[in-house]
């Protein structure tokens, strides 16, 4: 039954029209090029193609073209068996200089991954190459000729030399062996290990090509709540499946290992990582794992947070444990990446200052094979924060990113998000070193020695749906999300462009660009209509779903909103300066000097780093409420407007697509009015001030909103 199923999906992504009737192929669906010049560029290019080789890399890129040049230009590609009369080539640079020396060769980085693609003269006659050092490096390269493709680009004179600025660009997947995804909004685990290793489904090629096409090179299959049975024999042989069929496309699996395996698998009395045996284990444990994956990327790791066991268990450090497991690892070149996400119920201090006091003391003392997992801020992937302290505080560690691409706070699946433009605000962000600006992306990108790697993950939004991630512009976070991994100083609004060209089918380009403003604005409106003017951690409890600034009855303080807003009747906001938790302190002069002034600090950031008064005046002549009470409004106005852009676009996409999309839109309207009419008049009963001109009038009671129950909101654990 099972296999008649899957045949049935093979067959439903094959016949139906591509992306529109359901978003299986993402931003491969290879529409048919409409501009006559360039599909008869293309397909004169593709009349003599050589490919040379016989790994199981060089053979996904064959089967890549033939499936995307008959869809681009519906002719096939013609295969030859000699370079010397072919148009396009696609081979390994010391074959290439083999090949006519007198051509004028581009040559690829020395980065494993780097590849070039240039046009020149061989034989008389203009050839189209892509070069690289390796077989990886030609699998790039071929999804990028591709991407030029589907955009469709002019592929006469090219001169593109490209290498990832990061080592380690990884998917964390929230997965449970049960397939149940935490935080997952679109459907079950894509994971089957009850079938698995025997059964092979062709989602799971389809996952490789996909990260494959945007330069993802990792993936982390379980859940950083970690579960140790994945490290039991049995498991290993399922996730020794996966890593065959990720191979070829360049892709390393990793596991999540759960710091208390050494005790629930090797029936051990503790896991204390001085302990001889503990340390022992862990490394037969590596042995056994190497053995059946030999390129196995190594450990992703949470520990001592929200109940996960750790080092800390045994009066250790965060060092203690880390280290134990990259000593595990490292005669295989393996990696440990351990997660800075911690904060403890018996520590009375600011939740967004834990991190930073456990792990920048330790600056230097990890392994070179540890890279500390960091959140893009310091408390737990809202709307907005600011970029977490650690970056720029050490130095002498390498630290990789930790983005959330699925939505946990973010409207779930249901609410249209463009998430690079919170992405491209961190990276950005100047965390200084001394006197000398030092961006948060030239912290990932610099290593701090010769045998250290850089990194960045992202949490997958990925998940059994049959479009893969929910909503359809989704996908875009997935995609945008690979490429700014490869990049980080890629352009979030180019990366957008390229996604629109590549996924849809448009009937008329005119519709491109209302696409991309409705992608561009998305970011900031839901960051209004939930979280303005710094505002934070106000949703609903455990699900995370809606607004409940009200919340007060859990057991952490820390979990409730009302400890992040303090709302009253003098006002709201969090003192972090000097007067309070003086968690400003924890960033560089530079940084802190701007922020700790309410004059100065980016009004973006204003309540995260201030605790001010109702009638506050802001910089546009506004009281903080009304101001307050506007951004609300301004959120919910924008999702109208993002309704009525994608009305404009109807005739240009596909009906089913088109209806999908709108609504979706809908609901996150409705939604977007649900948080400011939910939060203003709960913030209300503490200004006692009536709403500016502009704001509308709420349609339930304050009473009301507090009475809505969500048991079953989708994602949570």
């Amino acid at each position: 039954m099972k296999r008649i199923a899957a045949a049935l999906l093979i067959f439903c992504c094959i016949a139906l029209p591509a992306f529109a009737a359901n978003g299986y192929e993402l931003w491969l669906p290879y529409h048919k090029v409409n501009n006559t010049v360039l599909a008869q560029q293309y397909t004169n290019t593709f009349k003599a193609a050589f490919v040379p080789g016989s790994s199981a890399t060089v053979e996904a890129i064959r089967k890549e073209l033939s499936l995307a040049i008959p869809k681009l230009t519906g002719n096939a590609p013609v295969w030859n068996s000699a370079s010397s009369n072919s148009r396009l080539l696609i081979l390994r640079f010391d074959a290439l200089k083999k090949i006519d020396v007198r051509a004028k060769l581009q040559p690829p980085p020395s980065h494993k991954e780097g590849y070039s693609i240039f046009t020149t003269s061989m034989n008389g006659a203009s050839r189209l190459i892509v070069t690289a050092n390796t077989d990886e490096g030609l699998l790039y390269g071929t999804f990028h000729l591709l991407r030029l493709l589907q955009s469709g680009k002019s592929i006469q004179a090219l001169n593109i030399v490209e290498a990832p600025k990061l080592d380690v660009r990884v998917l964390n997947h929230w997965d449970n062996l049960d397939r149940h995804v935490e935080r997952g909004y679109a459907g079950q685990s894509i994971w089957n290990w009850h079938t698995l290793p025997g059964y092979i489904d062709q989602r799971y090629i389809d996952y490789a090509r996909a990260n494959a096409s945007v330069g993802i090179n990792g993936t982390v299959l379980t859940n950083v709540n970690a579960n140790a049975l994945v490290l039991s024999e049995e498991y290993i042989s399922k996730v020794k499946a996966l890593a065959d069929v990720f191979r070829p496309y360049g892709i390393k699996v990793y596991l999540t290992a759960r710091f208390s395996a050494p005790i629930e698998l090797g029936k051990l009395k503790t896991a204390d990582p001085l302990d001889p045996e503990v340390q022992q284990w862990w490394k037969n444990k590596a042995a056994e794992i190497y053995r059946a994956i030999p390129d196995f990327g190594g450990f992703l790791v949470k520990a001592n947070s929200e109940g996960q066991p750790g080092p800390q268990n045994y009066n250790r450090t965060h060092v203690d444990g880390a280290n134990m497991l990259a000593d595990a690892v490292k005669p295989y070149k393996g990696i440990v990446m351990w997660r800075a996400f911690v904060y403890s119920n018996e520590v009375p201090e600011d939740r967004i200052k834990q991190a930073y006091n456990e792990f920048q003391p330790f600056d230097g003392q990890f392994r070179s094979n540890v890279l500390v997992q960091v959140k893009n801020g310091p408390l737990d992937f809202q709307p907005r924060e600011p970029f977490h302290p650690l970056f720029g505080a050490m130095p002498k560690t390498q630290l990789m990113m930790e983005f959330q691409l699925t939505q946990e706070y973010l409207g779930f699946a249901t609410h249209l998000v463009y998430l690079p433009l919170l992405q491209k605000e961190v990276l950005e962000a100047n965390t200084f070193t001394g006197n000398k600006p030092n961006p948060v992306k030239q912290v990932l990108t610099t290593k701090v020695s010769d045998s250290a790697v850089s990194g960045i993950a992202g949490v997958a939004n990925i998940g059994s749906d049959l479009n893969w991630c929910g909503h359809p512009f989704a996908q875009a976070n997935w995609y945008a999300f690979g490429r700014l991994a490869w990049n980080p100083d890629a352009d979030a609004k180019v990366i957008a462009q390229e996604w629109i060209a590549q996924t849809f089918a448009l009937k008329n380009q005119a519709s491109a660009p209302i696409i991309l403003r409705m992608m561009l604005r998305s970011r900031e409106a839901v960051a209004n209509y939930m979280t303005p003017l710094g505002l934070t951690h106000i949703m609903g409890n455990g699900h995370h779903y809606g607004p409940a600034p009200w919340s007060d009855n859990l057991p952490r303080p820390d979990w409730n909103p009302v400890y992040y807003h303090r709302a009253d009747s003098t006002g709201i906001g969090f003192n972090r300066t000097a007067s309070g938790s003086n968690a400003i302190a924890q960033y560089s002069p530079q940084v802190a000097a701007q922020w700790n002034d309410p004059k100065t600090c980016d009004e973006n950031l204003l309540l995260w780093f201030h605790r001010l008064p109702w009638d506050f005046k802001m910089k546009n002549g506004n009281t903080l409420w009304n101001n307050l009470c506007l951004k609300y409004q301004w959120g919910v106005n924008e999702v109208r407007t993002m309704r009525e852009e994608w009305k404009q676009v109807e005739q240009a996409v596909d009906p089913m697509l088109f209806k999908q999309v709108a609504q979706l839109l809908n609901v996150q309207e409705q939604e977007a009015v649900w948080w400011k009419n939910a939060c203003l008049l709960y913030f209300q009963t503490f200004s006692k001030k009536p709403f500016p001109q502009g704001v509308e009038k709420a349609g339930k009671t304050l009473e009301e909103y507090k009475k809505m129950r969500f048991p079953y909101a989708p994602g949570n654990g």
